[in-house]
């Protein structure tokens, strides 16, 4: 049982980051994906956590609280390896370059990024760097990044759950089959920890905008791609970040500084 646990949550972390994990790992990782996605939400939840310690590293040296969010924001994706955020380029090129959902597919397949995708990632990272720098105290920021972060990955176990895979091969061809007790633990999770990292005012609206976020995601994907991506789970997450992130802005009041 406790390698069964090690091995999801080293399949995880080492899908959702670039840290070295990959000797905890099975020699097919392939099979144990879809069982490993109530993980998801922790190794988001340990992304916010690194965030929060640049950012707050960042503070002690006397930077301004935008010069910080902006290396918090360089650290993350670094972390991450950009994952999300390249998925967010391709599923809003796709989106903008319309015509039948075999075209859109095709474009997404292209790694080359366009305006639609250019743009969206710069409107990502400033609101963002923005939400983080408008938090300011250290303490606050870390509450919210690793709020948002974990809850973003909840919101793509939610994607997955309530659309099909949109093609045959890729990474969300390999989430299915889902099983709903993989799934509902990831949810049970995410919810038992969001409400003593915030309030029990703001925990709901963050909960609530999470929901929102993945059945839209959810919904919307199933219309214009025939199911979910890839590309779009990693829009979903830098979509649903960016939505709790201000969420926690207008709210940072009720976050306890601890």
């Amino acid at each position: 049982m406790i390698r069964r646990l090690r091995t999801d949550l080293a399949l995880a972390i080492g899908f959702f980051t670039r840290l070295p994990v990959g000797w905890l790992m099975p020699r097919d990782p392939a099979i144990a994906m879809g069982r490993a996605i109530w993980a998801f939400p922790v190794a988001g939840a340990l992304v916010g956590l690194l965030g929060a310690a640049a950012y707050t590293g960042a503070d002690r040296l006397g930077l301004s609280p935008l010069l910080s969010a902006c290396w918090t924001l360089a650290a993350m994706l670094v972390l991450t390896g950009g994952l999300h955020e390249d998925g967010l380029a391709d599923t809003m090129d796709a989106l903008g370059g319309g015509g039948d959902i075999d075209r859109r597919l095709a474009i997404m397949r292209d790694s080359r990024i366009g305006s639609y995708g250019a743009m969206a990632l710069l409107a990502s990272s400033l609101l963002r760097v923005s939400a983080i720098a408008t938090l300011a105290d250290p303490r606050l920021v870390a509450l919210a990044l690793v709020a948002s972060c974990m809850l973003s990955r909840a919101a793509i176990i939610l994607v997955v759950r309530l659309s099909p895979p949109a093609r045959a091969g890729g990474l969300a061809a390999l989430l299915h089959p889902l099983g709903l007790r993989a799934a509902g633990l990831g949810l049970v999770l995410t919810v038992i920890a969001i409400p003593p990292l915030v309030s029990v005012a703001v925990a709901p609206v963050l909960l609530g905008g999470a929901l929102l976020c993945g059945v839209g995601v959810a919904r919307l994907c199933v219309r214009q791609f025939g199911g979910h991506t890839g590309d779009v789970l990693g829009a979903c997450s830098v979509v649903t970040e960016a939505v709790l992130l201000t969420i926690c802005c207008t709210s940072w009041s009720g976050l306890r500084p601890g």
